[in-house]
């Protein structure tokens, strides 16, 4: 691995240790709890803007699942 891609992993990884992060992630489960209702959907415009909001926070809520996994394959690929 370059290092440029190193330092990518390390800062991000740095970043995901922080209280900031957990207090984010906290705040992803709630607000996904939250758009699992589908009462409170009106139509089908709000439906998919709905599901466009879910992407994003579920894309957030695993970001550090999927570094991590992609920084172990790169590494193995170096082996």
């Amino acid at each position: 691995m370059d290092q440029e891609l190193q330092a990518y992993y390390e800062d991000r990884f740095a970043m995901m240790a922080t209280k900031g992060w957990k207090d984010l992630q906290e705040d992803l489960d709630k607000m996904i709890k939250v758009l699992h209702n589908v009462s409170i959907i009106q139509d089908e415009k709000d439906l998919w803007f709905k599901k466009g909001e879910l992407s994003i926070l579920t894309w957030l809520q695993t970001l550090k699942q999927v570094s991590e996994r992609a920084y172990e394959e790169l590494n193995e690929k170096n082996l």
